[in-house]
């Protein structure tokens, strides 16, 4: 049983070096189901119709994900865009090398997403938005401190990062319903681990103070069990 006081350290299997790849496409297939079924992608989905509200309608937004898994959450802004008559660039970047070929299979051709393998750290085109759904509970601390400190650095109108969390509740419940759906033993395992790698409010207070950003941002608890944290320069 985890010690719900603190942050999980124990390693997820999907983020082993020695998965294989229909193992992993299979693992994050099922992920993406699983965003849709918990409303990972709402809260994301509604940071970008507040930029789309502050900026001109003729306006491309340069948005980038940073760990797009299987594409989902660019897929869903990429029609949700459409659906608001507005344009947008879109560019995932993953570190691992295994997720860009399961996320170009799932992405029909009338969507146009630049999809990337590698760190987003390196990217050189300006960028307006940067998103990050449910890969901050795969860093240290210490890299989402840099990392809040790079989107800072890098996103022209604002950064949005939605994750987990870390609560006794959640824990077994997402225990529970992944054995009812029988998702992938990978998802059933990583599932409830993910959630105490994740975060409390106190949690994001510290890492926010500790990147320099106190007072800058938005930190908000959104259904089921996520905290957002937005910063907007509108």
């Amino acid at each position: 049983m985890p010690d719900f006081r603190r942050r999980s350290h124990e390693p997820e299997w999907m983020d082993g070096d020695d998965v294989a790849p229909d193992v992993f496409a299979a693992c994050i297939e099922d992920l993406a189901k699983v965003n849709t079924l918990t409303l990972a992608r709402p809260p994301t989905l509604a940071f970008l119709d507040r930029a789309f509200a502050a900026t001109p309608l003729d306006h491309a937004l340069t948005v980038v994900d940073v760990g797009f898994g299987a594409g989902d959450m660019l897929r869903a802004l990429a029609r949700h865009a459409r659906r608001r008559g507005r344009k947008v660039r879109l560019i995932g970047f993953d570190i691992n090398p295994r997720s860009e070929p399961v996320a170009r299979r799932l992405t029909p051709p009338d969507l146009t997403i630049d999809f990337r393998t590698g760190d987003a750290f390196a990217v050189e085109e300006p960028v307006d938005l940067v998103v990050s759904s449910l890969v901050t509970h795969h860093m240290s601390d210490a890299e989402i401190v840099q990392f809040l400190r790079w989107m800072e650095h890098k996103a022209a109108l604002g950064w949005f990062v939605n994750d987990l969390h870390r609560h006794r509740f959640a824990y077994h419940g997402f225990a529970l319903l992944a054995a009812v759906m029988r998702w992938h033993p990978f998802v059933r395992h990583d599932g409830p681990l993910s959630i105490a790698r994740a975060f409390r409010r106190e949690d994001w207070s510290d890492l926010l103070v500790a990147a320099g950003l106190k007072g800058k941002t938005e930190l908000r608890w959104r259904f089921p069990f996520r905290y957002c944290v937005e910063r907007r320069r509108w």
